[in-house]
């Protein structure tokens, strides 16, 4: 396996696993589900920490695609290289690493994190194009 295909695999576990620190919330403030809440969609009340932990999970999902697509595209046209695989390591390292500042609300720094996620895919695009 490539390490562009690695850390594709590796993102998809980890976007694939914040749906966790969610469903704690939920389960901590309110409990486990009732029958009335599979009918009623109404979001229950969460804690700041879990509305991030909602929005953590959200972010991941929307930025996975165009990484998983730009990653396969590279590997099937034969343009994966040394510099696919800097930027999808990248990628990965910093999605996790926005994840856990994105959980823990910390300011600024979850908005270089995401910016330089940006960056990783804006690189493996221009890799594919040359």
């Amino acid at each position: 396996m490539t390490t562009d295909l690695k850390y594709l695999a590796l993102t998809a576990l980890l976007t694939g696993s914040l749906w966790i620190p969610y469903v704690i919330a939920q389960v901590i403030t309110n409990g486990f589900l009732k029958p009335s809440n599979y009918v009623d969609p109404t979001p229950r009340p969460l804690p700041l920490w879990g509305k991030r932990a909602d929005r953590t999970l959200m972010n991941a999902v929307e930025v996975f695609a165009p990484f998983a697509v730009l990653v396969i595209a590279a590997h099937l046209t034969g343009k994966a290289n040394a510099m696919t695989a800097f930027w999808a390591t990248s990628f990965f390292w910093l999605r996790a690493a926005h994840a856990v500042v994105y959980l823990l609300g910390v300011p600024y720094v979850r908005t270089v994190l995401f910016t330089l996620g940006y960056v990783s895919v804006v690189g493996i695009f221009v890799e594919l194009i040359k």
